[in-house]
């Protein structure tokens, strides 16, 4: 179902950027970053105003792009309801998972395949270790999209064979 929806979105998305490379760029940082768009055409992180001129230095490209693309998703009601509707995801601690004593474990795994996070959190359970996050790439974004799991301790090496027989299951990191 999500990944019809992500589809779903992603086509409108395409359809009113064809033409304009740069400000689909600009759409997909918004949506990467969980940024949203309000009525005014201001875009934000949670309650933080980002401006133009930082969003554009960021993907690379003028900040009359980001504004004209601001003003595209605000002219299309469906568009409109997505960028207004958009929050962060919170920040990932994989990079900092070392220094807080967690663990990570990222699986790289066919995105159509359902059930690759339930196993794989079963499997974290079975041995008494608590998840405290998990994040899933979007495969619409992201051309090699990972699961990564961040464990309140260190993950036993010897579970990545059982992580590779999870079906859809390509590749395993654990650290």
């Amino acid at each position: 179902m999500y990944i019809n929806v992500v589809k779903c979105m992603w086509k409108q998305i395409k359809h009113r950027f064809e033409g304009y490379p740069s400000r689909m760029y600009v759409a997909r940082k918004i949506i990467d970053l969980g940024f949203r768009i309000d009525r005014n055409g201001k875009i934000y992180c949670d309650d933080v105003e980002i401006s133009d001129v930082a969003l554009a230095r960021a993907v690379g490209v003028d900040r009359r792009t980001v504004r004209a693309t601001a003003n595209t998703i605000l002219e299309d009601e469906k568009l409109r309801g997505i960028f207004e509707s958009m929050m962060p995801a919170g920040a990932l601690l994989r990079d900092a998972a070392g220094e807080l004593d967690f663990g990570v474990v990222e699986i790289e795994a066919d995105a159509r395949t359902p059930g690759i996070l339930a196993a794989a959190a079963r499997l974290i359970a079975d041995k008494g270790i608590s998840i405290r996050q998990a994040h899933a790439g979007d495969p619409e974004l992201d051309e090699t999209p990972r699961l990564t799991i961040i464990t309140e301790t260190p993950i036993p090496g010897g579970l990545l064979k059982d992580f590779l027989k999870i079906e859809g299951v390509k590749r395993v990191s654990i650290y």
